[in-house]
């Protein structure tokens, strides 16, 4: 817990310096971002088998639905927030193994000038230790990518409350016809909260883990 208090320390440090107008990089040194990633798997792609009816005044007041759904497989987001900008980076796979997991790092990879160091709070899942994993970052420039791992404490990861949202106004009731338009609308919540990218905030302070 307290290692991972200390990187949103770094954070809360690092954002009153831009506020001062200071760059990270005045010291001489590269600039630093820090995301925080984790995957919501076996998001399920569910599909009507008769049309939804629209309310009727008397006998209902929301829309009717029949009761019985299909399925059509289900589909795991991986997502990380970078914690200075707001900016979620994001990917729909049907799988997360150590594949992904390194296409994910890839698209991180590509978002960044070659000069930051990016720092990835993450739980310990097997695919982001596995030696498929291990080969690549070590093949990866010294200092590009570091993990910081919750391990057994993932609620400390601020990922969480995007995917809580998420669930809460992007997947309650949705239904789909096929697992395509579940990625499309995954992306579609993705692209709405990075044309207004909010910065999260940790408000747990480091001197309350003691």
């Amino acid at each position: 817990m307290a290692e991972i208090l200390c990187v949103y320390r770094q954070v809360a440090m690092l954002r009153a310096k831009g506020e001062k107008g200071q760059a990270q990089d005045s010291d001489g040194g590269g600039s630093l971002a820090i995301v925080s990633y984790d995957e919501k798997p076996g998001i399920q792609a569910i599909g009507t088998t008769a049309p939804d009816r629209p309310p009727l005044p008397g006998i209902s007041p929301t829309v009717m639905r029949d009761y019985e759904y299909k399925r059509h497989g289900t589909l795991t987001l991986m997502a990380g927030i970078d914690l200075l900008t707001g900016h979620v980076h994001a990917l729909v796979k049907e799988r997360h193994s150590s594949r992904e997991f390194i296409e994910f790092h890839r698209l991180l990879d590509a978002a960044y000038p070659a000069d930051t160091a990016i720092e990835v709070i993450l739980d310990n899942h097997s695919a982001h230790v596995s030696r498929e994993t291990t080969s690549w970052l070590a093949a990866q420039p010294i200092g590009r990518f570091t993990f910081t791992f919750t391990t057994h404490g993932s609620w400390l990861n601020l990922i969480e409350g995007l995917f809580s949202k998420l669930a809460r106004s992007g997947l309650r009731h949705i239904r789909v016809s096929s697992k395509h338009e579940l990625k499309e609308r995954l992306m579609a919540f993705i692209e709405d909260i990075n044309r207004e990218p909010v910065v999260h905030t940790w408000r747990y302070k480091l001197n309350n883990a003691a």
